[in-house]
């Protein structure tokens, strides 16, 4: 396991849980709706090649929730301030879901820190007439049998929730009360954000599961229309999170992309 740290940081005023590890080029991970509470395993694969810095959102995990923190344009502000003060340049920025959404939002306002973008089963954007999965409708066991294709995984996962803590189960309701708020209303989308893609001017790469229940891969392809130059990567017998269900098939993406620099 690579060597990595978790600290405390505080970034105007908001006390951010943050990981880090490994070493090399900086990519900056951004992680979905269920949050991050561990070093896991892609951390620690992406730490073989980078220098990987995993962040818990503002009102997600161990971080501090603001009372500034009302929708994803403020989640956006708040990572280009994180990336200036913590001194981040030519960053590869990765984002799964909700995080895709953010790192989506951050790259059309600026990429002067970015160097490249990897959005992994993104939120963000809406398709009419492909309804989006609704995880605010569906029980923790029903959610994690959509999230996978693979139903061993998802059978582990129901396993695991069935012996969370309470004080797991308190950070739980957090981030999904975080999410809410976020993306309630619309729900999971931002209907501005499609005209303003064409300003992501970095390699910008999609990974998509083909079999993703929550944003099925038309998603991905109404970003690739919107971003210039972007790719599209279908990966097949996967759901929502490749870097979970797939890990060499996400690792070989985030490669793919940074390698084009």
């Amino acid at each position: 396991m690579a060597d990595h740290k978790a600290e405390t940081i505080d970034i105007n005023g908001c006390a951010t849980e943050v990981r880090r590890g490994g070493s090399g080029p900086t990519l900056l991970f951004l992680h979905g709706a269920g949050g991050i509470s561990a070093w896991a395993p892609y951390l620690d694969a992406l730490a073989e090649r980078y220098d990987v810095i995993a962040p818990s959102h503002p009102g997600f995990g161990g971080s501090d929730d603001p009372e500034w923190l009302d929708n994803i344009s403020d989640m956006a502000f708040f990572y280009l301030d994180f990336m200036e003060e913590l001194g981040l340049e030519d960053v590869h920025l990765v984002g799964n879901s909700l995080g895709g959404w953010i790192a989506s939002e951050i790259a059309v306002r600026s990429t002067d820190r970015i160097k490249t973008l990897t959005l992994v089963s993104a939120a963000g954007v809406n398709v009419v007439g492909v309804p989006m999965g609704d995880i605010f409708l569906w029980s923790n066991e029903e959610a994690a049998q959509k999230m996978f294709f693979n139903q061993e995984i998802a059978e582990q996962r129901i396993a695991a929730a069935a012996e969370m803590t309470d004080e797991q189960k308190d950070v739980q309701l957090k981030n999904y009360f975080t999410t809410g708020k976020l993306s309630w209303n619309p729900r999971f989308h931002n209907p501005d954000l499609i005209k303003w893609l064409h300003r992501v001017k970095v390699p910008t790469m999609l990974l998509w599961g083909e079999n993703d229940n929550i944003f099925p891969p038309v998603y991905g392809e109404a970003y690739r229309d919107a971003i210039p130059g972007s790719e599209l990567r279908i990966i097949p017998e996967c759901g929502h999170l490749p870097h979970q269900e797939k890990l060499e098939d996400f690792l070989a993406g985030v490669d793919a992309n940074i390698s084009k620099n």
